[in-house]
């Protein structure tokens, strides 16, 4: 671009400011409007920790928009509008992997939630449409066919409540909703256990000295409780009048301190409630501090993200797809995992080795797994193995040269 270009077309957030005043631009906030504020209690607890890192490793699942063969195999990626939601952009404030983040933490929180098509494209004659927006709201009322949504309105920058057909929203219920969103759960009976250990804790840090000043004289006429009560206030006013909080009593006034720890049985049962709750959604101490072994792993993405993105996909697919474009068409909504992830450097040549020994892998899907570049060889995108002579012989088959035969005599001879 030349100087007088740059010039011309030149713009700059600062300096460019046609106009200066933008008469309506909506309402503003302190805080971003849409974003999930938890309640019942979880804000406050360790099960925040717990439900994000779940969130986390749900939103780092591919979930795409695909075509499958007759057998329902992974066959091609469908780049339309709805996998552009998942890939891309599900709205204008967030991602699609903060749109996936947002379902698990509302579905925890809430037990259930509808994640509804914003900006979509009808299409009646083809009973279809193309999903262009997706954004997650609270369900605040249900009907037999509808339901009553509280949802974002990125236009007026409010939240609104709507009624919109169950056919055309994607309803996901927590599969832990027992564990966790029940009324009597494990969650909330931790999630009341650690409320009460938090009302413990400020009572012992409020700054009382819980005193008790035994006097020398008895308390049983209404002029001695008169004379205490005085006494009572003028050791109060010395210790709030002190910058040191020193007070001075009588020779045969003794005083007696109670703010020692009073013992109880709250974090036994918290402890134990923590470990029950871990065990029921098949996390570990290891998992949420990241020094998990692979079986660990393993197990945690089998019995835990597993069923959580399954519910997902399987919601997206029948109220996002109709019945032509999932039996005729043969397509539908997967998520997809990356096995990797959880290789160590160390095992990763070995692996890489098997699979392309073992044509299942090519040489250029290895190396975007290792993070290079793809081989402009053409041999490094197809499934051989390397590691045997006879495969040069079969590519030269392949690519026009000695028909089969000629290539098996010449196998018999150099042998």
């Amino acid at each position: 671009m030349s100087l007088r270009d740059r010039v011309v077309r030149g713009w700059n957030a600062f300096m460019n400011k046609d106009p200066t005043y933008f008469p309506d631009i909506g309402s503003s906030y302190g805080y971003r409007p849409d974003r999930l504020r938890l309640t019942r209690g979880s804000e406050r607890s360790i099960t925040t920790a717990v439900y994000n890192r779940i969130a986390m490793d749900c939103a780092a699942i591919d979930i795409k928009h695909i075509k499958v063969d007759d057998q329902e195999r992974y066959e091609s990626t469908i780049y339309s509008s709805l996998n552009q939601c998942f890939s891309i952009q599900a709205n204008i404030d967030q991602t699609g992997r903060a749109l996936v983040q947002d379902i698990v933490l509302s579905m925890f929180n809430e037990g259930v939630v509808a994640v509804v098509p914003v900006d979509t494209d009808i299409k009646p004659a083809e009973d279809r449409f193309d999903v262009f927006t997706l954004r997650t709201g609270k369900i605040v009322q249900w009907y037999p066919y509808n339901v009553k949504i509280n949802l974002y309105n990125e236009d007026t920058g409010r939240h609104e409540e709507i009624i919109l057909p169950k056919e055309m929203v994607a309803i996901v219920e927590n599969p832990f909703f027992a564990v966790v969103n029940e009324p009597n759960s494990t969650a909330q009976r931790l999630i009341r256990k650690l409320a009460l250990l938090d009302i413990i804790d400020e009572k012992n840090g409020s700054g009382k000295l819980d005193l008790i000043i035994q006097l020398p004289y008895l308390i049983k006429t209404p002029a001695r409780k008169l004379q205490a009560e005085t006494r009572r206030k003028d050791i109060e006013t010395q210790l709030s009048s002190s910058s040191l909080g020193i007070a001075y009593t009588d020779g045969t006034e003794r005083i007696t301190q109670l703010n020692r720890p009073i013992e109880n049985q709250l974090w036994n049962q918290i402890d134990g409630l923590k470990r029950m709750l871990y065990s029921q959604l098949t996390i570990t101490e290891e998992i949420l501090n990241g020094t998990a072994d692979e079986k660990a792993m393993t197990n945690y993405y089998n019995r835990t993200i597993e069923p959580i993105m399954s519910c997902i996909t399987e919601e997206f697919r029948r109220k996002f797809l109709n019945a032509e474009q999932r039996d005729v068409e043969m397509e539908t909504i997967a998520f997809f995992r990356d096995p990797f992830k959880l290789v160590p450097a160390s095992d990763l040549a070995e692996l890489a080795d098997k699979f392309t020994r073992n044509e299942i892998m090519s040489s250029n899907e290895i190396r975007q797994i290792i993070g290079l570049k793809p081989s402009k060889d053409p041999r490094a995108d197809e499934l051989i193995n390397s590691n045997i002579s006879q495969a040069k012989d079969d590519m030269r088959g392949k690519e026009g040269g000695l028909p089969v035969e000629e290539q098996e005599e010449e196998v018999v001879e150099e042998y």
